[in-house]
């Protein structure tokens, strides 16, 4: 199936045209009332010699009902443009085309209607020259007379010509359903509107918007309202509804597929308007799909702006969509650039965002997001309606999650990662510089450093020469002189994991405390308080032993499972303290928030 819109002056004959084409008379769909002729969307559909099914979306002429046709064309891939010869171009004609090309419809047929009434000549000679400015250049012109069928055979084999070239939808896209009729049905609210891609089947579960809603899919209609088991886009659909009730519906909602739409209430935008953003009034009405949304401009660059939704839409990248104001019956068309835009609070960030925005195209792909962003979630791009790109770096971790989120995953820019390693290890140096003694920066300082998301990402950044230990990421370890590196070895040879050297072997290796912290430092031993020495590793294998006792636990249990000494215990446990990867319950310990549930598992 594919859906036309109508478009034209009032009493130019769109109703007509429809009802000769189709044979019935265009209405709402079964068991709604009608809002008497001319005054709503009305429907109809036939099918064409070729066998293809079209359906009509009849709007209304009349200048006060412009945004219920905006709510008709909206959704729909293609117009019939009518223009009457016997009074030729109007001005609700130029208004309907300049809506049309700002939504940027590619596709029509241009019929000059009533050519038994006037000669067609002169008012199809202005019908192409102004159609000719817009999307819609190269249409097929017919001259047409519903009244006496003159041409109608010509009109409907342009028009399924017409579906033929329309390009065919990806049935697996995601649902946005814009909403264009509600009414109570048997036991169920149904909505119909015009499904531009993807497929929805009986037992679906979709997103009420801008409620957020959860709504069950109860039945599928076809055009016909006929029953089907399910329907693939382009198509004029009816579904009935379970989980919400009819008074709650409303035309402008959307039905979309959960997780594959981004919410929003702030856009930024390219505008096509012929003149500057600037010109553009600051409170205008946004039109996409059957939606119509109060929203706030604010001009950035000559041809880019920020707009502020008084409702959340359920939106896409490279969205087109139009811009209306009513006071003075303009439109501008625009393209969604950006649907989660940074903050514009600090003094010439505007100026800024207008730079950065300047060379975007209209369709923003996902490597361009992902630049933008630097490391995003894979489930992110997607809400933007973005494709991963195949150069993105995949962010793995030692659990094998994105984020603690079972089947999730980052994705960086390599560009950018690489200048976040770069970052880091500058960091790094720059404390140890400043703290001698304490060189090493915990994940979540250095999360808040590189003003990243996610600490988990600190530590999938790590990497020779930088190391991680005990939840704190360090920089390249200071070279110990060799004999000191000869002692060091001979201390512990031998020992377990939180087995201290005895005070002899301590004496006989000659280290002084200062070579014993440094050594500490280059991650050679642990360097406890008291003087106590314990092997590298041994805080991170405390953690691993530590993670799998009750919660809390006490000094004695920690002891045992670690199968150390009390002193040595009660050292190894104020330092994991100090770092923030335990903490005391009273007199009982807890595995500490450390770096959060964003750190590496303990042991990793």
């Amino acid at each position: 199936m594919q859906v036309v819109a109508t478009a034209g002056h009032v009493d130019h004959g769109k109703s007509s045209l429809v009802r000769a084409i189709t044979g019935g008379e265009p209405g709402p769909p079964d068991g709604e009332p009608s809002g008497g002729p001319a005054l709503d969307l009305e429907f109809a559909s036939t099918t064409l010699p070729s066998g293809e099914r079209l359906a009509f979306v009849d709007v209304p002429g009349h200048e006060r009902f412009m945004g219920t046709m905006l709510a008709g064309v909206g959704p729909v891939p293609a117009v019939l443009l009518a223009v009457a010869a016997d009074q030729g171009w109007m001005p609700q004609t130029e208004e309907h085309l300049a809506a049309v090309d700002a939504l940027g419809v590619r596709h029509g047929v241009l019929a000059v209607t009533r050519s038994d009434l006037a000669d067609p000549t002169i008012a199809l000679r202005q019908a192409r020259e102004r159609v000719a400015k817009t999307a819609l250049r190269g249409s097929e012109a017919v001259t047409v007379s519903a009244a006496t069928g003159a041409g109608l055979d010509q009109l409907t084999a342009a028009l399924d010509r017409l579906a033929a070239r329309l390009p065919v939808p990806d049935e697996t896209a995601p649902v946005r359903l814009w909403v264009d009729r509600a009414r109570a049905g048997a036991g169920a609210a149904v909505v119909t509107g015009t499904l531009t891609a993807g497929t929805v089947e009986a037992e679906d579960e979709l997103i009420l918007m801008p409620a957020g809603e959860r709504v069950r899919v109860r039945h599928v209609g076809s055009a016909a309202g006929e029953p089907a088991a399910r329907v693939r886009g382009v198509a004029r659909v009816e579904l009935h509804l379970g989980g919400v009730r009819s008074d709650r519906l409303a035309r402008g909602m959307a039905l979309v597929s959960p997780g594959r739409w981004t919410p929003t209430g702030s856009v930024d935008v390219r505008t096509r308007f012929g003149e500057a953003s600037g010109r553009l009034a600051r409170q205008m009405i946004l039109h996409i799909g059957s939606a119509a949304v109060a929203v706030r401009l604010r001009p950035l660059g000559p041809d880019t702006a920020r707009l502020t939704l008084n409702s959340r839409l359920p939106l896409h990248v490279g969205d087109s969509a139009l811009l209306r104001d009513p006071a003075r019956r303009a439109v501008a068309g625009v393209s969604v650039l950006d649907v989660r835009p940074p903050t514009l609070v600090r003094r010439g960030a505007g100026a800024a965002r207008a730079r950065e925005l300047a060379s975007w195209p209209d369709r923003p792909d996902g490597g361009l997001v992902l630049r933008r962003y630097g490391v995003l979630r894979r489930s992110e791009l997607t809400v933007m309606g973005c494709a991963a790109p195949p150069a993105a770096l995949s962010i793995e971790f030692p659990d094998g999650r994105g984020d603690g989120r079972p089947g999730d995953e980052w994705l960086a820019d390599p560009d950018h990662w690489e200048d976040l390693h770069r970052r880091l290890a500058a960091e790094l140096d720059r404390h140890a510089a400043a703290h001698p003694l304490a060189p090493g920066l915990s994940l979540e300082s250095a999360r808040l450093r590189l003003g990243l998301p996610s600490r988990r990402l600190v530590a999938a950044l790590v990497r020779e020469p930088l190391h991680l230990r005990e939840g704190r990421v360090y920089g390249p370890p200071p070279a110990l002189a060799p004999d000191t590196s000869a002692a060091v070895r001979r201390v512990l040879a031998g020992l377990g994991p939180f087995e201290t050297p005895s005070a002899e072997r301590m004496a006989e290796s000659g280290l002084t405390p200062g070579e014993l912290a440094a050594a500490g430092r280059a991650g050679a031993l642990l360097y406890l308080a008291g003087g106590l020495v314990l092997p590298p590793g041994a805080g991170d294998e405390a953690l691993r032993v530590l993670s799998g006792l009750p919660q809390p636990f006490t000094v004695g249990t920690a002891s045992r499972a670690l199968g150390a000494d009390r002193r040595t215990t009660v050292a190894l446990l104020e330092h994991l303290d100090r770092r923030g990867l335990t903490r005391r319950a009273g007199d009982r310990r807890v595995l500490g928030e450390g770096d959060g549930p964003d750190a590496p598992a303990p042991g990793k």
